[in-house]
Formats: C-alpha cells, sequence, structure tokens
C-alpha cells in the first residue's frame, strides 16, 4: 500500500487540511460504490478502501489503518456492531460512523455504547452525509487542538468540540452544520487580523471550499467583513474579518447564537 503524502502547500503557502482516510463498510458493492462516491466529495477526505464482510472490514482496518470506519451493521458474516469491540481489542482507535438501515433502538443504543461518532439511516441523499462529514471533521480538529486547563475545558472536550457548543436550534442554510460554524466564529474572533480562506482552512481542519462557504455566509448576515489584498498577479485575495453582532468590529454575544433566535421571528425567542 502507498503511504499518504503530506498535505501540499499551495501557491499561497497556506498548507491544505491533513487527509482523513475512509474505509467503506457494505455488504452491498453498488451501494459502497455510491457512498465511496459521497465522500470522496468532501475534503480533506479520502476513500483508503472498501469491505464488504465483517471479516474484510477488520482485515481492511489491519492493513490500511483508516481514520474513520463507514460502518454498516447488516454484513452477512455477522453484525457490524462486533466489528468495533474486535477493532479495539486489536489496538485500533479509528472512528466508526453509523451507515445502516438499522432502526431498532437496540441497535441504536449499541452502536452509542460503543462510541460511534454518528449514525445515518439509509437512504439518506448525500448532503445528508457531507454535513455529518464536515461535522466530524471539525471536531476532530477541535479535539486534537484542545487545551485542558479546569472543568470548563472537559465539559467541552466531552461535548464534542473545543469551542462552547452553540444552541441545537440554530437554523442555517442547507448544508451547514452549526458545530462547523461555531467553529469558523471562533477561528475569526481569535485572528489578530483578517484571514483568508485558506488560512481559517489551516486553523479549522476544514477544506478551503468548506471555509469560505462559512466566511461568506458571516459576510451576507454582516458578522464578517471582506476585504481585498492584491498581490502581483492573479485575482485580489478575500480577507475576512469579524465584526460581531453590533457590526462594530467587537465580538458579540455570539453570532452562532443568533441564528436560532433570528430564524424564530418575534414571538418565538
Amino acid at each position: 500500500m502507498t503511504s499518504p503524502t503530506a498535505p501540499s502547500a499551495p501557491p499561497g503557502g497556506t498548507p491544505e487540511p491533513e487527509p482523513i482516510d475512509v474505509l467503506v463498510v457494505d455488504d452491498d458493492f453498488m451501494v459502497a460504490r455510491v457512498h465511496r462516491a459521497f465522500v470522496e466529495d468532501v475534503p480533506p477526505f479520502r476513500v483508503a478502501g472498501a469491505a464488504g464482510t465483517a471479516e474484510q472490514a477488520v482485515a481492511a482496518v489491519d492493513e490500511l489503518r483508516p481514520d474513520l470506519v463507514l460502518l454498516d451493521l447488516y454484513l452477512p458474516d455477522g453484525s457490524g456492531l462486533d466489528v468495533i469491540p474486535r477493532l479495539r481489542a486489536a489496538g485500533h482507535d479509528c472512528d466508526v460512523m453509523v451507515v445502516s438501515a438499522a432502526r431498532e433502538a437496540d441497535a441504536v443504543r449499541g452502536a452509542v455504547r460503543h462510541g460511534v461518532v454518528d449514525y445515518l439511516l439509509k437512504p439518506f441523499a448525500r448532503e445528508d452525509l457531507r454535513v455529518r462529514l464536515e461535522r466530524y471533521a471539525a471536531r476532530r480538529h477541535s479535539l486534537r487542538e484542545a487545551v485542558v486547563r479546569g472543568q470548563a475545558d472537559v465539559d467541552r472536550v466531552l461535548s464534542g468540540s473545543a469551542a462552547p457548543p452553540p444552541p441545537p436550534a440554530a437554523v442555517l442554510p442547507k448544508g451547514m452544520s452549526v458545530e462547523t460554524a461555531g467553529l469558523i466564529e471562533r477561528a475569526l474572533r481569535e485572528a489578530e487580523d483578517t484571514l483568508s480562506a485558506g488560512e481559517c482552512a489551516a486553523r479549522t481542519g476544514l477544506s478551503r471550499v468548506s471555509a469560505r462557504r462559512y466566511l461568506e455566509y458571516f459576510h451576507t448576515l454582516g458578522t464578517a467583513e471582506v476585504s481585498l489584498r492584491y498581490g502581483a498577479a492573479g485575482r485580489p485575495e478575500r480577507r475576512y474579518r469579524f465584526l460581531g453582532r453590533d457590526g462594530a468590529g467587537t465580538p458579540g454575544a455570539g453570532t452562532v447564537r443568533a441564528f436560532a433566535s433570528d430564524a424564530a421571528g418575534p414571538g418565538r425567542r
């Protein structure tokens, strides 16, 4: 197996996010092919391989050492839930996201007990998986960068984010997640100067395309301003600065927290 190459720096000098290798486990090879295409459409994720049985899944993880396993529970030689403890017993610490038609409460409870990072019911659209993958990438980056100084930091780590968790009722455009929006906002708040989409991507572990989508959304809300930096050649670089809710360049009470209130309308806050 060829070793993954290190992320290369684009012309601007900002390194791309570290790739996240995924193993797709599904007994239906056509479904596996579709899921593979879905995953490869979301940078920085890339498919390291595929498996169709529980035995193949264990062997593939041992060989490929993926970061994330998309695991179906209905496998011809056993339950996907039985794969997870086998991986842990073998010393593998890859994350597992269940992607299955299993709707039984026992299956969901079992998956939670085994520490899965998400549970997505089949059938689903490309967008449903993309949102969950981006949310996973944001949480993964936050956990790796987390610094624990006290109980509040421990609580944030256990909640799945190094930033204060935004409320579940927040409303964003289709395809955007509250967790990722909070991560982007935190990067903007903590920046001493303006940030480009590439710099924001490097700080959050997201792709440049995803970072720019959220940055442009903040700009449309009026909570971030855009300036242009002209270089020797090519298009000018768009730079973003956090303004806050009052638009005066000072941090507000939390842009992400305002999404739910603004979406609720009068009388529903």
